[in-house]
Parts: C-alpha cells; sequence; structure tokens
C-alpha cells in the first residue's frame, strides 16, 4: 500500500514534487507519509500572487470569519479530514503526530483542545488584542471610532510561518491570523507536517477561500526564503536566531522563554504551599515548551526547594508514549539528548552547582533507546546566579533552583518570557511590573504555563500585522 502523499498547497491548489521527504516513526523507523518538498525559487514566484489571499479574505466580513473558523475547529477535532489521496480521522492523526515528534498521544490530545479552544473563542481574542476596534475599520483601513477617525494599514497581505517540530501548541499562535483578513504562508516542521495540513483542510471544508493560504514544506533553506520574501513572519528558534533578528521588524522570533518562578522574601519560608505549583510548571507538555519554568529564583531555603523538587521530579521516568500517564516526550534525534546531557555534564563541574535529582532517580538521566532518547526530569542547585547553569533552558523537565538576593534578582534573571512572582511585597510587585526583560507577568501563584488567548503572547499579532496611522478624509 503506497504512503500517504502531502503536497505543497500553492495557494490551496495542491503541487506535487519530484523531491520528496520520508517521514518515520521516531521509535520503529516506520515509513508514515511523504512529503513533498518547495524550493527557494517556488517561494519567490509564489509570493508575487500574496495579494490575492488578503483579497479573497477581505470579501468576506470579519464575523463571519470567525463563524467559519469555529467550525473549522469542529472539524479539526472531530472529523475524518482529507489527507493524501485518503482521509484521517481524529485518533489516526494523534497517532501520526505522536509518531514523529515523541509526544505522548495524551499531550497531543491536549494540544489538540487548545487549539480548538483558540480557535472557538476568536471574537473575544480579537476584542481583547484590537482593545474593541470596530473590525470594519481593518477591512476598509480606516473608519470612525466614536468622533475619531482611525486607519489601520495591513503590514503585509499574508503572515508566514517558519514552524518547529517540538511542540504543536504552537500553532495557537497563527490560527487567528485568517479572522484578521491576512492570508497564511506556512513552512511546517520536518517532523511535524501534520496540524498544518490537518488544519488546512479544515479551514477549507469550513468555508475559507482555499487561496487564502500557502503550506510549503521544506528544508532550512525554505524557511530562509519566506523570511526574504513575506513582509512579515514569526519564526521560531534558538537563542542565536533571536539574536539575528533581533530589531528586525519584519520577524516576530519566538525562542526559548526562559520562564521563572520568583519568590519574594515576605513568601519564600511558605515555599511548601507552592511546591505543587512549581512541579505542575516544569513537567506539563513533557517540559517542551517556552512557558514551561527552567527557573526558581529564592533568596533562601533553595537546597530545601530543589531537594523537594528533586523528591518530586527525580523518579520520573519515561513510558510508552500510547501509555495515558507517559510524562515525556522523546528526543527523535538521539544524538540532541546526547549533547543536551553533555552540556549539563559539563556544567555541573562548576563548584556551586548539583544535580539533586540525582540520588532519586535510580539511574541515568539520559535512556537511550534504539533510535531514539529520553532525558528524565532535572533539578539543579545553584547557590549563586553566576553559575553556568542558573540561567538555561532544555527541551525536557529541567529547572535550576537559584539562591539570589530579592533585591537583585530582577536585574539578574534576563529575559525572561514568563515570570512568576509570588509575593505581597508591593514595591517588588512594582519594580517586577517595571521590568521590561519579563515579557508575561504572572503576580500571584499563576503556573508559567498558564496562558491567557486574551492577553498578548511575546507580542501582540494586531500591531505586528498592522500599524495605525493618521488619516484625514473630506
Amino acid at each position: 500500500m503506497s504512503l500517504p502523499h502531502f503536497p505543497i498547497l500553492r495557494w490551496g491548489e495542491a503541487y506535487e514534487s519530484l523531491d520528496v521527504d520520508t517521514v518515520v516513526h521516531f521509535a520503529t523507523g516506520e515509513e508514515l507519509c511523504q512529503v513533498s518538498q518547495a524550493n527557494p525559487g517556488l517561494i519567490t514566484r509564489d509570493m508575487r500572487q500574496a495579494h490575492r489571499a488578503r483579497a479573497a479574505l477581505r470579501a468576506i466580513p470579519c464575523d463571519e470569519l470567525c463563524r467559519r473558523l469555529s467550525r473549522a475547529a469542529d472539524l479539526f477535532t472531530t472529523a475524518n479530514l482529507p489527507m493524501g489521496s485518503g482521509t484521517q480521522s481524529p485518533d489516526e492523526f494523534v497517532r501520526c503526530q505522536s509518531a514523529t515528534t515523541g509526544l505522548p498521544e495524551h499531550m497531543c490530545r491536549f494540544n489538540m483542545s487548545k487549539l480548538h479552544h483558540v480557535l472557538t473563542n476568536l471574537d473575544a481574542i480579537l476584542n481583547s488584542l484590537t482593545r474593541g476596534l470596530s473590525r470594519s475599520i481593518m477591512t476598509q483601513g480606516y473608519g470612525v471610532e466614536g468622533e475619531v477617525m482611525r486607519s489601520m494599514q495591513a503590514n503585509s497581505p499574508v503572515l508566514g510561518m517558519v514552524l518547529p517540530s517540538n511542540s504543536p501548541g504552537t500553532h495557537g499562535l497563527w490560527l487567528p491570523v485568517p479572522a484578521l483578513q491576512i492570508g497564511l504562508v506556512l513552512k511546517p516542521g520536518p517532523l511535524e507536517p501534520w496540524t498544518p495540513f490537518r488544519m488546512a483542510q479544515a479551514f477549507f471544508e469550513a468555508g475559507l477561500p482555499r487561496e487564502s493560504i500557502g503550506l510549503y514544506p521544506g528544508g532550512a533553506e525554505v524557511g530562509m526564503a519566506v523570511v526574504s520574501h513575506v513582509q512579515r513572519t514569526m519564526i521560531f528558534g534558538s537563542k542565536a536566531t533571536v539574536e539575528q533578528y533581533r530589531g528586525n521588524p519584519a520577524v516576530q522570533v519566538h525562542g526559548p522563554g526562559f520562564s521563572k518562578i520568583l519568590f519574594g522574601d515576605d513568601c519564600v519560608d511558605d515555599w511548601e504551599h507552592y511546591l505543587d505549583l512549581m512541579v505542575d510548571s516544569i513537567l506539563l507538555n513533557g517540559g517542551r515548551g517556552c512557558i514551561n519554568c527552567s527557573g526558581i529564583w529564592v533568596s533562601r531555603h533553595s537546597r530545601e526547594i530543589a531537594d523537594a523538587l528533586a523528591q518530586r521530579l527525580g523518579p520520573v521516568a519515561p513510558l510508552p508514549p500510547t501509555d495515558p500517564k507517559a510524562p515525556l516526550a522523546a528526543f527523535t534525534i538521539a544524538a540532541q539528548a546526547q549533547g543536551v546531557n553533555t552540556m549539563i555534564e559539563n556544567g555541573l563541574r562548576e563548584n556551586g552547582v548539583e544535580d539533586l535529582t540525582a540520588k532519586y532517580r535510580g539511574g541515568d538521566r539520559l535512556v537511550s533507546e534504539t533510535r531514539c532518547a529520553y532525558l528524565r526530569p532535572t533539578i539543579i542547585h545553584c547557590d549563586s546566579p553566576k553559575r553556568g547553569l542558573a540561567n538555561t533552558e532544555f527541551m525536557f523537565p529541567f529547572a535550576s533552583v537559584v539562591e539570589c538576593p530579592q533585591s537583585e534578582m530582577l536585574s539578574a534573571i534576563g529575559d525572561t518570557l514568563v515570570g512568576t512572582v509570588i509575593s505581597h511585597d508591593e514595591t517588588f510587585r512594582r519594580a517586577a511590573v517595571d521590568a521590561t526583560n519579563i515579557d508575561r507577568l504572572n503576580l500571584g501563584a499563576v503556573p508559567t504555563t498558564k496562558l491567557n488567548w486574551l492577553q498578548p503572547h511575546e507580542g501582540n499579532i494586531i500591531s505586528f500585522l498592522y500599524r495605525e496611522r493618521a488619516l484625514q478624509v473630506e
């Protein structure tokens, strides 16, 4: 039986390339599908027609687009949708996504529900992100709000997305875009073609114009072509990628989160009350997300906290991806896990740094299998922010408990995507509000992994895709 084939979608039209990539099961090597590979020249040609994507969406009122996208959410989670020459059920989708990304199946289902939530709550999300702006102003480009003339100009007819393979939850960032009457140019991660293709089919079935979506699988050079030829692009990458595009208004980079929990001096003595919150922030979704906690900063009790976390997390071990209690995701490239393990071991040679999970683990951190590997949860104690592992993030449940005076915390933590500040000290809370190195701020006992889609995630997509400008009409 032939494998399912994912074509390139050139503004909704299927195009099969002679260059094909075969995607395999991370553990067994079983061939699961073939994916046509685009090339940079194809991107260059097709982006000349990008204006048609926006024109097709502008012909449909924003409210109607929201209704169709809500319908697409139901189709995505419940329907048999086209895949290759056949169809794919939701259960088949979950199995395939798990088989190539290494995520346990129950985490894949959880991420499906997250995407469904975004699409079925678009009206409220867009109202929040636009501060209640009439969407007719975005369609027409201008209009009167109250007694004030407002003008919103699209920065690009389409949004480019250079997507990763590690966490399907990142797809929630681009789902609202068609409701803003902006087209999509998606470059899937090589191991995760499933979500973009299935979501595109759900969009089409729900009545979105086919010409509003382009889907271009391929190598790194295809991602670079998207960045070069699309006027607004989101990409995902390392700290080096973030630095490469820093200051480029056309590119929004989602890199490591370095998300943290900070205890104020007034609450740190009660740290045991927050142990579940810390564990959940570190472990949820296999520790793969940029919103997972990678650092807990305290002025005292650092060793006690690290030891308590190590007791809870140290015994956590891999389970088969089909197990509904599987807590860890596999590294589908074993060498990547081996490299991370080596980096941690090198960091542990520094004085003042200790792996407190080692005594509770009952085995090695690195669990190697035939075609993949796992890293078991690791809690590091650092006696100072100056230690090399004090502000580090890895793609598994890893966190450093760092001892640091409260007065130095906000300047020492560096760039932080999510900062949960547990304190009733108004001076400390005010300083956290004013800290420009914290993107998402939680004041109080809020897990770093708890998202509120009514608020921006690493930049407001409205201000990225639209600009407000002066306009006068006689």
